[in-house]
């Protein structure tokens, strides 16, 4: 018992410690980069009595000390300010934005991983071959072709051409609205609501940006799962198993692969996180209503407090999938404990 207050107390540090870094580092470049947050409040036609009192309101006048202090007690009330760009608490825009990019890398890392996975372990079982060749030319692919442009060729290929998807946006015009807002996720709101065609019509317009992105991950996935079963394969106890005639199918799926599971843990939870924050570029392709398009929108904007806003949350939920990632490691393998 006293063992499990300890890892759980430590866990706790650990995490707000880690907390505390991002929140400086999120302050620190909010303050350093070549951007004006009083410009972007008043205009760059206010007077300079209308600026100084803006900054003095602001709190921009005090030490940065202070001011880090005062922006941390912001954020642990909940309070990010507000954007400029919309003129709503960014608290409010965040939470209306995330869902979307959550349920577009969420189906993504789902495709990567369903994918990705079978696809490692057949190339690291046929080494040397033309499957194996043509899994890593994939995976290169992967790693070099840019997002913007896979998007913009999906986009032309199955939107333009075939039919096969949806355009761009979350949901065909007719359809917006009709669902009550409940987890910001259209389609659990949509299955909640009953509403099938609007459920048909969120997966028509999904598919495709989720697909871009899970080509990625595959990419990534399949890349690490073959090098985790190559080692394995050239394990001793599974030459002892084949030479003791197990089947093929049962050394390569139990013997190689169930011991690089927990290896996958780190490599997918890593993947889904970059997925999360990585997905920018394929919003903007596929005019996502996500994070990613709230976050482009600000910069452009110069609206800092939403920058600064979506960075943390970006951050902190890769920080949070990274101690998932770590307690799952030491749940399943007890070395780690």
């Amino acid at each position: 018992m006293k063992r499990a207050v300890s890892a759980v107390f430590w866990f706790c540090l650990t995490l707000a410690l880690t907390f505390l870094g991002l929140l400086a580092i999120t302050f620190f470049i909010g303050r350093i980069i070549p951007i004006d947050p009083v410009l972007a409040v008043v205009g760059d036609r206010a007077s300079a009595q209308t600026y100084e009192a803006a900054r003095v309101a602001m709190g921009l006048d005090r030490p940065l000390p202070v001011q880090f202090l005062s922006y941390v007690g912001d954020i642990l009330t909940g309070n990010f300010g507000t954007s400029v760009s919309t003129g709503r608490p960014v608290l409010s825009d965040l939470g209306r934005v995330f869902p979307a990019t959550l349920e577009m890398a969420t189906l993504g890392i789902i495709i990567g991983v369903a994918l990705g996975v079978p696809m490692g372990v057949i190339a690291a079982s046929r080494q040397g071959s033309f499957v194996d060749q043509g899994i890593r030319v994939l995976g290169l692919l992967g790693y070099s072709v840019p997002a913007f442009w896979l998007g913009l060729v999906g986009l032309a290929l199955f939107y333009a051409h075939l039919r096969w998807v949806g355009g761009p946006g979350r949901l065909d015009i007719f359809y917006d609205g009709l669902v009550p807002y409940v987890t910001g996720i259209m389609l659990i709101d949509s299955l909640l609501a009953g509403d099938f065609d609007v459920f048909r019509n969120a997966i028509w317009h999904l598919v495709l940006p989720a697909s871009v992105l899970g080509f990625f991950s595959l990419a990534y996935i399949a890349r690490m799962t073959r090098s985790f079963m190559l080692d394995q394969l050239s394990q001793e106890f599974v030459t002892t198993a084949r030479v003791k005639g197990v089947p093929e199918r049962v050394v390569i799926w139990r013997h190689a692969f169930y011991p690089i599971r927990i290896q996958l843990i780190t490599v997918i939870a890593l993947s889904y996180a970059g997925l999360l924050e990585g997905s920018v570029m394929i919003e903007t392709v596929f005019s996502w209503p996500g994070i990613g398009n709230y976050l482009t929108s600000a910069l452009l904007n110069a609206d800092m407090n939403a920058v600064l806003g979506a960075t943390l949350v970006i951050g902190a939920v890769f920080i949070l999938i990274n101690k998932i990632s770590d307690v799952l490691y030491r749940v399943l393998d007890p070395r780690a404990r």
